[in-house]
């Protein structure tokens, strides 16, 4: 049987970088492998080149979806190797999409293959779906599935991606289910001046001049903390793992954060504890020596529950100020699972199983998956990020950068993972 390493080093080979996506090679590939071990399987093409992957087994009432997704980001210059070569050496997997997600498509194709080589049977159905379009919102893979085909997603429980990265605090492991995350609320801008030669600026009113106020005013804006339940309980425990007797409140949380010493952990929880502002692109003017008469800007917010899009649009107005038009072309809401229900307490019975004496928390992610539009569709989601407690934490750095990498005894802990999860789920307890 190929190894799970074998299968991230193909799947990194196939260059399905979104844009323009490719995914449909991706489902070729995993094709071909779960054809060999006779797994009943099809690919859903949402559009030419997009293909989403599906297979499936065993039967009965119980069903889980293993998901992730087979699109990447684009590349930079500047990595160590080829970063579509899928690179197995010093007992790491390099590439593009070693970590995002590819690493995920591989653990779960495995666990599903090594499930299919043993002689019982589910008492249920599993389901492993790799799916396209992630990296740019989900329009050909997830969200189309949903919307056209609802029942290939339909489970008690789906497991994807999501979840912060295993954290080690006084000696004690800790890991993460993700059971929610922020909304997006995606702003635009816009602000209208009159042209003018640039050699006599004042008889013009520059547009690019107002933006530039607009999104200082912005980005220098403090927002009101919010400390949702769920938030709220995540810090607490974090904060008790340290050893420290403090209570989180609004006015002792950022004193408490500063005192956290990773600095991307530190500032992914100052994110989930209040609305981001963020001005990404600004695109104004036409030529040098012509006074620009309009420009615009999209900032990327982000929001909790309770910020609803009304309230945050006259709240934007008023900040970026009179002179600039602002509008939210699309209002993503907060999503979230329930962390009582029996598909959460499998995840976290499953990570104590494999990786033994660890601490596991549920949390919410600053940013958006695809499992916002599976909750929507009432379908409970959770994420996870399984890895050796070894592993370096350094390597989540290479997330979306150069010299993207996993660690093959993680890849080897995550495909065990979702072995004995499907196991437990849907054959044991079934």
């Amino acid at each position: 049987m190929v190894h799970v390493e074998e299968i991230l080093s193909k799947l990194i080979q196939i260059k399905s970088v979104n844009p323009p996506g490719g995914e449909t090679e991706a489902a070729k590939y995993l094709k071909g492998l779960f054809d060999a071990a006779g797994v009943r399987n099809e690919i859903i093409e949402s559009a030419p080149g997009r293909g989403n992957f599906f297979a499936y087994l065993g039967e009965g009432s119980r069903r889980i979806v293993f998901l992730a997704h087979t699109d990447v980001v684009p590349v930079t210059p500047g990595w160590d190797v080829d970063p579509f070569s899928g690179a197995i050496q010093g007992g790491e997997v390099w590439g593009r999409g070693a970590l995002d997600c590819k690493s995920l498509v591989a653990a779960e194709a495995y666990a599903m293959l090594e499930l299919a080589r043993q002689p019982d049977k589910l008492k249920g159905q599993l389901v492993f779906a790799a799916t396209a379009d992630e990296e740019v919102g989900g329009t050909y893979g997830v969200k189309y599935l949903v919307e056209r085909h609802p029942d290939k997603l339909r489970a008690d429980f789906v497991v994807n991606e999501g979840a912060e990265a295993p954290l080690k605090i006084n000696g004690k492991l800790v890991y993460f289910i993700q059971a929610g995350e922020k909304g997006a609320a995606w702003t635009t801008l816009k602000t209208r001046g009159v042209s003018a030669h640039g050699s006599v600026p004042t008889l013009g009113e520059n547009a690019v001049v107002k933006m530039a106020e607009a999104v200082a005013r912005l980005s220098k804006h403090r927002t009101e903390i919010v400390l949702i339940p769920e938030v709220r309980t995540l810090i607490q425990s974090l904060v008790h793992l340290r050893g420290d007797a403090r209570r989180v409140t609004k006015s002792s949380l950022d004193g408490i954060l500063d005192g956290f010493p990773d600095r991307a952990f530190r500032e992914y929880l100052r994110a989930i504890t209040r609305m981001t502002i963020s001005p990404n692109f600004i695109q104004g003017g036409i030529k040098t020596n012509i006074v620009p008469d309009n420009c615009t800007a999209d900032v990327d917010i982000r929001v909790l529950p309770g910020q609803g899009e009304d309230a945050l649009l006259e709240q934007v107005r008023r900040l970026a100020g009179k002179d600039v038009e602002a509008s939210i072309p699309d209002f993503n809401q907060p999503s979230f699972s329930p962390s009582d229900l029996p598909g959460y307490r499998s995840i976290d019975r499953t990570i104590k199983d494999v990786l033994g004496d660890v601490t596991v928390l549920p949390c919410i992610s600053s940013g958006a998956t695809d499992s916002r539009f599976l909750r929507k569709a009432g379908i409970p989601s959770y994420g996870v990020a399984v890895m050796d407690r070894d592993t370096d934490p350094a390597l989540q750095l290479t997330v979306h950068g150069r010299n993207e990498r996993v660690d093959v005894k993680s890849l080897e802990v995550q495909a065990r993972f979702f072995v004995e999860l499907a196991r437990g789920y849907l054959w044991a307890r079934a």
